[in-house]
Parts: C-alpha cells; sequence; structure tokens
C-alpha cells in the first residue's frame, strides 16, 4: 500500500518542484531585464538592484518585484 502511494506522491513532488523552479527563473530573468532597461541611470541604484537581483536570484528578484518596481512606476512612470 505505502509503495503504491510513494509511486504517485514522488512524481507530482519532482513536477512542483521543477515547476517551481521554472517559474522563478523566468521571474528572475523577467527581473533582471525590466531593471537593466527601464530603471533610470542617475546614481548607481540600476547597478546594485541588477546586483542584488543577479547575486540573490529568487529572493532577489521578488524584493525587486514588490519594493523597488511600484515605486520607480509611480515615481519615473515606467
Amino acid at each position: 500500500m505505502f509503495a503504491l502511494i510513494d509511486l504517485l506522491i514522488i512524481p507530482i513532488l519532482l513536477l512542483l518542484i521543477g515547476g517551481i523552479g521554472i517559474a522563478g527563473t523566468v521571474l528572475w530573468i523577467w527581473m533582471l531585464i525590466d531593471c537593466a532597461t527601464n530603471e533610470p541611470a542617475e546614481g548607481t541604484d540600476k547597478l546594485v538592484w541588477i546586483l542584488v537581483i543577479l547575486f540573490t536570484h529568487l529572493l532577489g528578484a521578488l524584493i525587486y518585484l514588490l519594493v523597488r518596481r511600484p515605486e520607480r512606476r509611480r515615481v519615473y512612470g515606467r
């Protein structure tokens, strides 16, 4: 009985984890491109955000998406 459940759960978990990994990578690339193309070039903000996103992967992309991007859109309109 347990072997049958294990045979069904393990592939589902692997697909779920793989899907989350792919979605995280897509978000990471999207935020890198968004930061590189839309962030104003004044000062070092652009470089700092690119480095934060680059070195912290999903966490940095989420921070940029939830914190900096709405502020940039409000201030600069892009």
